[in-house]
């Protein structure tokens, strides 16, 4: 039997798309002018905007909502574990639970709830721990507390009802067969959640970790309803209203957001990469070239 001749080649023509050149010249045109305008506007006061972009104010203010957002979610992560666990569990009390309290922090704004936590020294002044009708253990005054720390639990707590649900959509993404195969290899339950389940079930979590974090950074500018004021937005705010000039100072607030913002989202594309191995690769040329050969049935050298 003759071997069959290949096929003549393709002179494939690029198609044009004279429309893309034409929407972003459109595009490039309109961005200038509008550059050009905030360029030349004074409402912006570029001056003070300069002057104030690395004021030590603005500075500490930056370090204080970048502090805010990782305790918050160091909480939010370690209670949303707690929480996804006692979703799974088929203990009916743990679930009611969980469910009651995703319910509740889900279901009520976050600026209501970091209002209730500013008001919890008037709610409760004095918080006392004993027997009941008995003598008291332990007890302590909320007249003058850290509202610093009222605020990271605000924050902390509300978020541990989202991340709750992210790692239990991670975990119940791993296929069951998964969990058995290493249980028949002898696989201890810690184990296999740490060699088996958690390295898949990563590959699902961090995205949308990645995004909640990013997100409570901005949400800190709400802290100011516990009040916490010395946080970027709420300090921005204050020396904007003091010179009379908001716009310049919301101006640097905002550069700020976007810098530690973009450092953040350096630090999920790593991390996505380091879960995300063994999940898919990419063909060097000599894989895709002897692929080629080998579904036109030429042998493999």
């Amino acid at each position: 039997m003759s071997d069959a001749s290949p096929p003549p080649a393709i002179d494939a023509v690029p198609l044009r798309h004279p429309w893309r050149w034409v929407a972003a010249i459109v595009i490039l045109v309109l961005l200038g002018l509008f550059v050009y305008g905030a360029a030349t506007n004074e409402a912006y006061g570029w001056d003070t905007y300069a002057k104030y972009l690395f004021d030590q104010r603005i500075s500490e203010a930056a370090w204080n909502t970048l502090q805010l957002t990782i305790y918050s979610m160091i909480l939010a992560l370690v209670l949303g574990v707690l929480l996804a666990v006692m979703r799974l569990s088929p203990n009916p009390v743990l679930k009611a639970v969980s469910w009651t309290y995703l319910w509740i922090f889900r279901g009520t704004p976050i600026y209501v709830q970091l209002v209730l936590w500013g008001l919890v020294p008037v709610i409760y002044n004095n918080i006392q721990i004993g027997v009941p009708f008995g003598p008291r253990l332990f007890e302590f005054s909320l007249s003058d507390p850290n509202v610093f720390w009222l605020a990271v639990l605000g924050l902390g707590l509300n978020e541990a009802a989202y991340m709750a649900e992210i790692i239990r959509g991670g975990l119940i993404s791993v296929p069951e067969g998964q969990t058995e195969a290493s249980t028949a290899l002898g696989m201890s339950w810690g184990m296999t959640m740490r060699r088996t389940v958690l390295p898949q079930a990563m590959r699902v979590i961090i995205p949308p970790t990645g995004n909640e974090f990013i997100s409570m950074l901005k949400t800190t500018s709400l802290v100011t309803a516990v009040p916490y004021s010395f946080e970027l937005y709420g300090r921005s705010k204050d020396i904007g209203v003091a010179l009379f000039e908001p716009v310049p100072l919301l101006l640097v607030a905002s550069t700020w957001y976007l810098a530690i913002t973009s450092v953040l989202m350096v630090g999920q594309y790593y991390l996505e990469r380091h879960f995300s191995r063994g999940a898919s690769r990419k063909l060097t040329t000599k894989q895709l070239e002897a692929l080629a050969k080998a579904q036109m049935g030429e042998p493999h050298p």
